[in-house]
């Protein structure tokens, strides 16, 4: 297909070569800094666009993954946004962690102007569109699901989010406590991942947050914009977020430590200072 990427941040730069090495795909990108873009056009033999409406011209689907809601308005919607160069039937797909509320918005614009909107930091909008896409995510998605209308894709990321924020701190105060109860962390990790306490974190991330090396995933800033997105849309339906609401704080004090671009389960760091 002839697809479009805007956005070559830590996660669009790598999501962008797949659709190329993986895909197969006709990729031409577009990314604020100009010369990020050409960057990656010179590695994967794709083409930069100076707009993104440029780029959005004559694409099947457009894929985007910015930084927050005022990012992603301002490359749809604003002057030279890509809803401008979109072709009638082409896909828009959005990437970036934002608001359900600019989901739906943007969902609601796409419609009229007679293209699709997906949302997918997981996945939300029409099947049909949604079918059309999942062909293409596939080359950089361990795991694609319809999850609901304009908006679900975004809602379901909360949920995400508000699961690890509570699991990494349990994680943080588990390993601050085996050491300073003098155990041996690697025997105690063996043992305990085995049953009820295992999860992706602690198989993963249990010797870096031991060794207090942060430096490998989700930056604290990052987490910092989620959650309170995910506080902003509790405020809305009702939702009450008690360890999410804490945890978002935890995550502030590691902020004032220096910690803003160490990764979540740099929570561990506030307990051992």
């Amino acid at each position: 297909m002839k697809v479009a990427f805007l956005g070559l941040g830590i996660m669009g730069y790598p999501m962008a070569g797949h659709l190329k090495s993986k895909g197969g795909h006709d990729v031409t990108v577009y990314n604020r800094t100009a010369a990020k873009a050409e960057k990656w056009a010179a590695q994967h033999g794709g083409r930069s666009a100076p707009t993104p409406k440029a780029a959005a011209a004559g694409q099947d689907l457009v894929m985007c993954c910015v930084g927050n809601d005022s990012d992603l308005r301002e490359v749809t919607l604003g002057p030279n946004g890509a809803f401008h160069g979109m072709q009638r039937g082409a896909v828009f797909v959005d990437h970036t962690t934002a608001s359900a509320e600019i989901a739906r918005g943007l969902y609601g614009e796409a419609k009229e102007a007679g293209f699709a909107f997906v949302d997918a930091p997981v996945s939300g909008g029409d099947a049909e569109p949604y079918a059309r896409a999942e062909k293409v995510i596939a080359a950089y998605a361990r795991m694609c699901k319809l999850l609901g209308p304009a908006g679900s894709g975004q809602l379901t990321k909360m949920v995400n989010q508000i699961c690890i924020a509570g699991l990494v701190q349990g994680l943080a105060e588990g390993i601050h406590f085996a050491k300073r109860a003098g155990l041996d962390i690697d025997a105690v990790i063996e043992t305990i991942s085995k049953g009820a306490a295992q999860s992706w974190q602690m198989e993963n991330r249990y010797k870096t947050m031991a060794a207090g090396k942060f430096d490998f995933g989700f930056a604290v800033d990052w987490m910092r914009k989620d959650l309170s997105i995910c506080a902003g849309e509790a405020r809305k339906n009702g939702a009450s977020l008690p360890v999410a609401a804490l945890v978002d704080q935890f995550y502030a004090e590691v902020q004032k430590m220096g910690g803003r671009r160490w990764d979540t389960s740099s929570l561990i760091a506030r307990l051992e200072r």
